[in-house]
């Protein structure tokens, strides 16, 4: 179709269908209209192919056919830009098959972004003026040169002077595949777009931050590669132009619901079993596991941020510590199936610097870009880290401030930035060795530092022991779901979808009040643990539960009155938080010499009753040295003193094994100990 013929039919096109929206967006000074390709096609099916096959100067017909239009007023339409979404099918190209027939096409993208830079400013057009005759000369910017006149008609080279040029703000982007659209042991490809004028508004910005999964509809443009040694390489560089940028996943705070969702979901927040109902849609192919999956919904949930002063986390931490085959990894990926921005990430092969932020060279600023990891691209959403133990301490450690304060702090080289990570997180890690052992405390056995466990809100051990009756349930319920039974349900499953809306309506709209009968019931268990068996009588008293705990207690009772989008957090409420965190605290948090519910259990690898024997043993050397008025004591001697004081031999030789190793002690001869 030629030119004229293209600008007449959009002329027709816009009168038509868009007159209101152009004279809208004339006023509103941001010249800029959204269109559905499909309104086009029914419109004009060559007009439609002409922009599929040659964008570039459809899109300036386009533009020229609204100059023309007269608006009936003042307003300028001059430079209007005309944005295309929703293409065809046959225009949808993964970006790993983006070849050269693509060239110069209209095509649409979608991807994760993974990195951007900073907004800077490109010319457009040049005006140049020459010095000889004061002619003027506009000249085009369309290469990554800096274009001036060559020659002037009155016979000059060069010289010409810069009168004024055109600047429009630019931006550049990486798109990486999602790894839902990977086959096999593909490699994620990565594409760079370029943005300008409103794309790049702070508006718009929030839409393309790094994690974001996004559309992109645009055109295909190759970019010379300039070599070291000057000219240019045979291979080109790809880059889309973007037309058109629209999200398509979201976190739950901008996920769109509509009127008709909306009922919908209070419709549910009325029913009396929403909350069981919503556990057993969480994972209805796992079998058991009623408590864990109790907890992995309230995490969807998650308790309220509190800002202004200290600043409070809502998010809820939860690790799941067990035995291979236990369905831990298939209830992570079941977590982030249903959250709208969730990452899955295994131990094994994930770094510090991956979880967090990596510093990159970039080629479009000539210099360093930072490159957003896991925890940051998971911001407002959930990351499930599986095979936590597998990871050094080194990488677990960048873990610690995301964590708690849920910022990543980047100082390398000239960089100094502070990403936001409100990520919640769920991670899994197997046993210290493979499997839980039956006769050793199951505290001992979770092989993860100390700093990191304490961050987490509730630890659950997944234990895999043989049971007649509960294998014969278990056999019994894998087998009909292979057979494709529908099995007995007390409740039909919800779907995901309405899983996903129910959870952002909850966290866009509800943010529960503590009434004083829930206040009343977290704080008596707090007391009450915290004063557990104290009689008075041990030299160092176990710590039940610490002040970490108590904001835990809070976040689940306020995630659980989500449940129900309740305004309030009610003393039932309180319960379940309470039940939950004490059932925990039974499997991993007893100390069992003494029975006593003791923190440091999972925290340290200390007991309150080893510290105390710790502190008995360094008290009955001390003493011995004062009587004897020697340095050297005899191991027999404190032996013998500990078991007056109420600790068995065996116990007072793992005291001493234990300060030897820490070097609090050593034995200048054998069968004596001295302290250093």
């Amino acid at each position: 179709m030629e030119a004229q013929e293209q600008i007449q039919h959009f002329e027709d096109f816009f009168k038509q269908h868009y007159y209101d929206e152009i004279l809208s967006a004339a006023n509103r000074e941001d010249k800029v209209l959204a269109v559905p390709f499909l309104d086009l096609s029914k419109f004009n099916v060559d007009l439609a192919n002409d922009l599929l096959d040659d964008p570039e100067n459809t899109l300036k017909a386009a533009q020229l056919s609204i100059s023309n239009l007269d608006l009936g007023t003042n307003l300028p339409v001059k430079d209007f830009t005309v944005r295309f979404h929703d293409l065809p099918d046959h225009s949808i190209v993964r970006i790993k098959d983006v070849r050269s027939k693509h060239l110069h096409r209209f095509i649409l993208a979608r991807g994760v972004i993974r990195q951007k830079t900073p907004v800077r400013p490109q010319v457009t057009t040049a005006k140049f003026e020459c010095p000889s005759c004061g002619a003027i000369h506009n000249i085009l910017q369309v290469d990554t040169k800096f274009r001036e006149p060559v020659t002037c008609s009155c016979g000059r080279k060069g010289g010409f002077r810069l009168l004024s040029k055109e600047l429009i703000d630019v931006q550049k982007i990486s798109l990486e595949e999602s790894s839902d659209e990977l086959e096999g042991s593909d490699q994620p490809k990565r594409i760079d777009l370029i943005l300008r004028k409103d794309l790049v508004s702070p508006l718009a910005e929030k839409m393309t931050n790094p994690g974001s999964k996004i559309a992109v509809t645009g055109i295909l443009k190759e970019i010379p590669i300039l070599l070291s040694q000057g000219g240019r390489s045979t291979r080109y560089d790809l880059m889309l132009e973007a037309n058109h940028v629209m999200p398509i996943e979201q976190d739950f705070s901008e996920l769109i619901i509509s009127k008709e969702e909306e009922r919908e979901i209070k419709n549910l927040s009325k029913d009396p079993e929403i909350f069981p109902k919503l556990i057993a849609s969480l994972a209805p192919h796992i079998y058991g596991h009623d408590q864990i999956k109790r907890a992995l919904t309230l995490q969807l949930f998650g308790g309220v941020l509190k800002e202004g002063g200290v600043r409070r986390r809502g998010d809820i931490h939860i690790l799941l510590v067990g035995d291979p085959g236990a369905a831990k990894s298939q209830l992570l990926k079941r977590v982030i199936s249903i959250a709208p921005k969730g990452r899955f990430v295994s131990g094994k092969g994930s770094s510090g610097t991956g979880l967090t932020a990596a510093l990159v060279k970039d080629e479009f600023l000539r210099g360093w870009a930072l490159e957003a990891g896991d925890l940051v691209l998971a911001n407002k959403g959930i990351i499930a880290i599986d095979e936590m133990d597998k990871m050094s301490q080194d990488d677990t450690s960048a873990l610690h401030e995301g964590m708690e304060q849920q910022t990543i702090t980047v100082s390398k080289g000239n960089i100094h930035a502070t990403l936001r990570s409100e990520t919640t997180i769920l991670a899994a890690a197997n046993p210290k060795f493979g499997r839980f052992d039956p006769y050793e405390l199951i505290a001992k056995q979770i092989e993860l530092p100390s700093t990191l466990i304490n961050r987490f809100d509730l630890i659950f051990p997944v234990r895999d022991l043989p049971d007649r009756e509960r294998d014969t349930q278990l056999a019994t319920f894998i087998l009909s779901i292979h057979k494709g039974d529908e099995n007995e349900k007390p409740y039909q499953p919800l779907s995901d979808d309405i899983i996903r809306k129910y959870v952002a309506y909850a966290k866009q709209h509800v943010k529960p009040a503590l009434t004083t009968p829930a206040l009343e019931e977290i704080k008596r268990y707090f007391v009450e643990m915290r004063n557990y068996g104290g009689d008075g009588t041990d030299s160092i008293k176990s710590i039940p539960i610490s002040a970490r705990q108590l904001e835990g207690l809070i976040r689940l009772a306020e995630a659980s009155a989500r449940t129900r989008l309740s305004k309030t957090v009610t003393k039932d409420d309180a319960k379940i938080a309470i039940d939950l965190t004490h059932y925990c605290l039974q499997q991993i948090g007893v100390d069992p010499k003494t029975g006593k519910f003791d923190i440091d259990r999972i925290t340290t690898t200390i007991t309150a009753s080893t510290r105390s024997g710790i502190h008995l043993v360094k008290e009955i050397i001390s003493n011995l040295e004062e009587a004897l008025g020697v340095k050297q004591i005899p191991l027999d001697d404190v032996i013998r003193e500990c078991e007056l004081k109420g600790v068995s031999a065996e116990d007072a030789r793992e005291v001493i094994e234990k300060l030897k190793r820490s070097g609090d002690l050593y034995s200048p001869k054998p069968d004596t100990l001295s302290k250093i």
